[in-house]
């Protein structure tokens, strides 16, 4: 009988183990029980977030997935407390690092859009907030995302109302070496932007916002091929949405961050498949 082809799931988790293994320690600490290693944590965390469900659940699926179990080296299935404690421990530094090694293995051209776009803090039946008139709490999340192999190359996130203009030259300062042209809409229209992305060598394609005919006049000089580009931000935000949920399942805010910048991390995985 022939051997069966590796899955998309199976292939995931191997990513998922090798970006760990690169990232950090097989353990935490010196004096860690060495029962399960932080990479085993990092990969089931990401698998988590693929398969947008529970700690019990995706646990109790693992039982049935052997080739899985396999790949990640378990010889037992962790409890879900273990899974959500180290989810606690996971520095927001590691997730980054993480983040910014899995944009290395995709085929980027610097060529990189700018967009922001809102994930409840709850979860509730659209049915159900209408009857009762409430208003979901929404983050503010911001996506870098390169136009060729729609990879998210950076991601801020925010409580706040605070305006784009104001989110997007931290972003920049970040990320001066993966990009080359910033894609943007009318919202990031701001001489401080433009000036702090030229400052670093990055091209701003940026719609002004037209108060008067000049302004019109140079809207109507950009790139139409190279300013379109920037629809596949819209593109990433959607699938993170569908894919992987609308909402994030933490009640606290800092555990709320990390759960999204685990999203970007697992969609740029997926990606790579």
């Amino acid at each position: 009988m022939e051997a069966l082809p590796k899955s998309r799931l199976l292939r995931f988790v191997e990513q998922a183990m090798h970006l760990a293994r690169r990232a950090v320690a097989r353990y935490s600490s010196e004096f860690s029980k060495r029962r399960y290693t932080l990479h085993q944590h990092i990969a089931l965390l990401c698998l988590k977030v693929r398969k947008n469900t529970t700690y019990r659940t995706l646990l109790d699926e693992l039982i049935e997935m052997p080739r899985v179990r396999s790949a990640l080296g378990l010889e037992e299935i962790p409890s879900p407390s273990t899974l959500c404690k180290a989810f606690n421990r996971l520095d927001m530094t590691v997730w980054r690092v993480l983040l910014n090694l899995s944009v290395t293995l995709l085929s980027t051209n610097g060529v990189v859009g700018i967009d922001a776009s809102g994930f409840d803090r709850s979860h509730a039946s659209k049915h159900y907030t209408k009857r009762t008139k409430l208003t979901i709490q929404q983050l503010k999340v911001t996506l870098l995302v390169d136009t060729r192999a729609n990879a998210i190359i950076d991601v801020h996130v925010t409580t706040t109302r605070k305006h784009d203009s104001k989110i997007a030259p931290s972003l920049i300062k970040r990320n001066t070496e993966e990009v080359a042209i910033l894609l943007g809409d009318k919202g990031y229209d701001d001489q401080k932007i433009r000036a702090l992305a030229r400052e670093d060598g990055v091209r701003p394609v940026i719609k002004h916002r037209e108060f008067s005919p000049l302004h019109k006049a140079w809207n109507a000089r950009l790139d139409a091929n190279l300013y379109g580009q920037r629809s596949q931000n819209e593109t990433v935000n959607s699938r993170l949405k569908r894919k992987y949920g609308a909402f994030v399942r933490s009640r606290h805010w800092w555990k709320q961050f990390r759960e999204l910048v685990v999203g970007c991390l697992t969609h740029n995985i997926d990606k790579t498949l």
